[in-house]
């Protein structure tokens, strides 16, 4: 089926997917059954992928990146999941959550520090925001940072983090006066730092090669020159952080529907009951008709926000649109996969079963659906 919007892409993004692709198939799709049983995968991929350019490919060039641009980023988001794993591609994508407030606030000789060893896949990253009382609410955050001397301490704890049970950087936000918004303020904290610890790893209903822990700061002394900007400018660069971050979960969204459609479609060829395949009974093939269509318009309006990203436009209210579609498109055609697999769409040795469990955080994190309609109103509608 032609794509919708096929200008967007050049020969690099051509080259590059057909990369993705291959390092999904090699390097993910032979495994992704026991890593996610397992529960995690082998460090040694982040080095993997560094090597073959999949890891980063939106960094510049001159850190250890592929120097590309949201585009390159989406299509990494679209071939990677065909390795089967979603953990494992939030795992390696971590990442792109931790990094950017570094990129943004940090200073020439913290991005040098911090950031090659990560983009070499040597150094894994996780973003620490969540905490056990506060979810989308990043304005009630308790963990507390005071300065003494050369040094702030940390106190407090994060949750639902992702890489947290492994990262050897956090980059962590932190409350360093009262005031909600203006009083947030990043910081990167090294593992290894007295006072930090991991708590528990958590388990979850999808997503399973990813870790995913809860941490806790108990006066965790971080020098000065770990702060990320002046004190209070976290919130301004969390708020930019997360539009990168829910484009990358609707992408995710559409790649779990796609690749779900394209095994269900698979699967009706193969699959005969009363003597024909299934895909020749009406009611399975309209079912295919309708998770194609949802499919097209989540392609159509990701690519279109991701475009404008591109173009550096202002997208706060379209890309809450993209990702609750993409979640909502996400949810119903997994859901659908899986009906049309029947008693095999049960069974967790079938990617689709694993992909409609992966598909139910979309409307969660990043913000919930409801925070993104209320993005919606307020800057779409002006309501």
């Amino acid at each position: 089926m032609a794509q919708l919007l096929p200008q967007l892409f050049d020969e690099t993004h051509d080259a590059f997917r057909a990369t993705c692709r291959a390092f999904a198939e090699q390097e993910i799709a032979p495994h992704a059954m026991s890593w996610e049983e397992a529960g995690a995968f082998p460090r040694s991929l982040y080095v993997a992928a560094a090597e073959a350019g999949v890891l980063a490919p939106t960094y510049p060039e001159e850190l250890g990146g592929g120097g590309g641009d949201v585009l390159h980023g989406v299509v990494a988001g679209e071939e990677l999941q065909r390795g089967g794993s979603t953990g494992t591609v939030v795992g390696l994508g971590s990442l792109s959550i931790a990094l950017p407030p570094i990129l943004a606030l940090g200073t020439g000789a913290q991005i040098e520090h911090f950031v090659p060893p990560v983009l070499a896949g040597r150094h894994i990253a996780a973003l620490a925001i969540t905490e056990p009382d506060t979810g989308s609410d990043v304005a009630a955050i308790r963990t507390r940072a005071r300065r003494d001397g050369d040094h702030y301490v940390l106190d407090g704890a994060k949750t639902f983090i992702t890489s947290g049970a492994r990262a050897d950087i956090v980059t962590v936000l932190a409350r360093t006066s009262d005031d909600p918004h203006g009083g947030l303020t990043f910081f990167v904290v090294p593992s290894s730092t007295r006072g930090f610890s991991v708590s528990r790893s958590l388990k979850k209903t999808g997503w399973w090669a990813s870790d995913t822990a809860e941490l806790h700061f108990d006066a965790v002394a971080v020098p000065v020159d770990h702060r990320l900007g002046d004190e209070g400018s976290g919130f301004l660069a969390l708020m930019k952080n997360f539009e990168n971050e829910r484009l990358m979960l609707a992408v995710n969204g559409l790649a779990l529907a796609s690749l779900s459609l394209e095994h269900a479609r698979a699967y009706a060829q193969e699959r005969k009951t009363f003597g024909r395949p299934i895909a020749k009974h009406q009611v399975i093939r309209h079912k295919l008709a309708r998770m194609a269509t949802q499919v097209a318009s989540c392609r159509a309006l990701t690519y279109a926000v991701a475009d404008r990203m591109r173009a550096g436009d202002p997208v706060l209210a379209e890309v809450a649109m993209a990702k609750n579609h993409a979640a909502e498109v996400a949810r119903e055609v997994c859901w659908e996969a899986v009906q049309i697999f029947g008693g095999m769409g049960y069974m967790r040795e079938t990617v689709v079963e694993r992909f409609a469990r992966d598909a139910r955080l979309l409307p969660i994190g990043g913000g919930t659906s409801e925070i993104m309609n209320e993005l919606i109103a307020r800057y779409g509608l002006g309501l």
